[in-house]
């Protein structure tokens, strides 16, 4: 019988504790070991209790959840799925949550807080299920930037070849970090690249706007169909929404698809990939990273059908290694990378 994942719920509200204690308890994947109202009694009951996956709250009395975090993640790291309210109406605060290491998030409703968070019960277990397979040591090399790319700076005398018009970037968990990560340390004179992350409506534009703030290139959430992709610029998919990138007259152009979840997400990879092997062709290159699931795997075999380069993220390196491992397994990655080489190698091919 497979070990169940032991879980700490920290949450200054009783009601809260009660309903996530429900919740992850009617999974028999899980066991909640206990329960803590503060901060000051979670880090006991962590010592006491070796929880393999904590929940956290972000407003909290003695000490907020984001100290808290930070704390945690540099003594004793152990993954963290943050619930709550603030998670909803502070995009910034969950940006903030994922850059010091939690794994993932899940907003708590501010009203009928028992049967709408009830409602959540699937999307809550399905998170701390993917928080328990996490590869600590990936990320610690996240938290302390130690898998970053260092900048690249293409020879003067190079310019971009005509070989790749476009990048495409999909990610799950861990990949807030990961696609940082790559982008970090590339010049400012790139082809236009597109990312899917998966995230819901309210956070895509406080991440490409945090991202924008940290690296060379221009970072934007895309969100208007027929937009036209310009070099040296990331645009970011908007949550809740797929992208799909379609060729007119020669141009590159995003376009806003509204329709049903892909591999249950929507912005989904497989969406985007789909759309830049049929648009792209050989002059593409795919980037799947770390997260949970199959999403992209398909579609990153589809660009490599058509001849473009397509790349997954390694094992080593990756926060949950499932959809690079499955695109791996399908034989749809040219190449596998650790996280720290794959900005060079995007330079190598587009100046190469």
């Amino acid at each position: 019988m497979a070990k169940k994942i032991k879980v700490l719920i920290v949450d200054d509200s009783e009601l809260i504790r009660v309903v996530l204690r429900e919740i992850l308890s009617s999974d028999e994947g899980i066991e909640v070991v206990g329960v803590a109202d503060d901060p000051y009694d979670a880090r006991e009951k962590i010592k006491l209790l070796s929880p393999d996956v904590m929940t956290l709250d972000i407003e909290m009395p003695r000490m907020d959840g984001i100290t808290f975090l930070g704390h945690i993640m540099r003594l004793r790291p152990l993954p963290v799925v943050m619930i709550s309210t603030l998670t909803q109406k502070g995009a910034d605060a969950t940006m903030e949550a994922l850059e010091l290491g939690a794994v993932d998030f899940v907003s708590k409703p501010t009203v009928n807080v028992k049967n709408e968070l009830s409602m959540l019960s699937a999307d809550i277990i399905s998170k701390v299920k993917s928080a328990g397979k996490v590869n600590i040591s990936a990320l610690e090399g996240n938290i302390n930037q130690k898998q970053f790319s260092k900048p690249i700076k293409p020879l003067p005398s190079k310019a971009l070849n005509n070989k790749v018009r476009l990048i495409a970037i999909g990610a799950s968990t861990g990949g807030t970090e990961a696609t940082k990560a790559v982008l970090s340390g590339l010049p400012e004179n790139m082809p236009p690249i597109i990312v899917v992350q998966h995230m819901p409506p309210g956070f895509t534009a406080s991440y490409a706007q945090r991202l924008n703030n940290l690296v060379k290139l221009t970072v934007e959430e895309f969100c208007d169909s027929g937009q036209v992709l310009k070099d040296n610029h990331v645009y970011v998919a908007h949550g809740g929404f797929h992208m799909e990138i379609r060729r007119e007259a020669g141009i590159l152009k995003a376009f806003v698809n509204d329709g049903a979840p892909v591999n249950r997400h929507k912005p989904s990879v497989d969406v985007m990939f789909d759309s830049v092997a049929a648009s792209c062709g050989s002059k593409a290159i795919g980037v799947l990273l770390t997260g949970m699931g199959i999403d992209g795997a398909s579609g990153l075999g589809k660009m490599r059908g058509a001849g473009a380069v397509t790349i997954a993220q390694d094992e080593k390196t990756s926060v949950v290694w499932g959809m690079p491992r499955v695109a791996i397994q399908q034989e749809a990655a040219v190449e596998v990378l650790p996280i720290g080489n794959i900005g060079r190698y995007l330079v190598e091919k587009c100046y190469g």
